[in-house]
């Protein structure tokens, strides 16, 4: 299937969607960016002190550090939001924040992404363009931990990457399709990327759903073989 025909499904299957998609990237965004600022203002004494101080203080960093790690099940959350939209489903928002209430989903999926963090990193350091490929890899990973939660994190490293092959390009390729809507986005002062995250992010699943998916029936026709 051609990018353009993967972007063009990603905008048929957001058509009345839109509202509730856009919501959610409204609340992310005030629980990412907004939250964090509110905590350090009151943590620093108010605004002007806030304002004034020339150093993040140390607290912060840590509460930022620990705020990220605790916001990485919502994040992978919203991703399987939009496989659920591509699937034409109806998803609410309060459905993404359901996944703290699978306590051991939620930690393994903390462990699945600082996972892939340090194998990225690891491959970066032997040039940039070996960590791009294996992030290309890994990309798979959480869509995959979605539909067949018995995978363990390795396990599904390893599906991930086997199911890639041959398709890294593509996927790059539909990456680098959305830059220009990320430039126009600048010019309006950053609101614009409350439609183009949603745009691109089930773009993403549809990848996903057309073209990973399928493998499924492949591989069990290997092992009935």
């Amino acid at each position: 299937m051609r990018i353009s025909e993967l972007k063009r499904e990603a905008l048929l299957s957001l058509k009345g969607k839109w509202g509730v998609a856009v919501s959610l990237m409204l609340l992310l965004f005030l629980i990412n960016v907004i939250l964090p600022m509110i905590v350090e203002v009151i943590g620093s004494g108010g605004f002007t002190q806030w304002f004034a101080q020339e150093e993040t203080p140390v607290w912060s960093d840590i509460f930022g550090t620990v705020l990220s790690i605790a916001l990485i099940p919502l994040t992978i959350a919203t991703t399987w939001f939009y496989l659920n939209i591509v699937r034409k489903g109806n998803p609410d928002i309060p459905e993404v924040f359901a996944i703290y209430k699978e306590g051991k989903t939620s930690f393994k999926i903390i462990g699945a992404s600082i996972l892939q963090g340090i194998f990225i990193f690891l491959w970066s350091l032997l040039f940039i363009i070996p960590g791009i490929i294996k992030s290309l890899s890994y990309s798979q990973l959480f869509f995959l931990l979605k539909d067949h939660p018995q995978l363990t994190v390795l396990e599904a490293f390893s599906e991930s990457k086997k199911r890639m092959k041959g398709l890294k390009w593509k996927y790059f390729l539909m990456h680098l399709s959305f830059i220009g809507w990320g430039i126009l986005c600048i010019f309006t002062l950053g609101i614009g990327l409350l439609w183009l995250a949603p745009y691109a992010g089930t773009t993403m699943a549809a990848f996903y759903n057309e073209l990973i998916v399928p493998q499924d029936d492949s591989d069990n026709d290997q092992i009935e073989a």
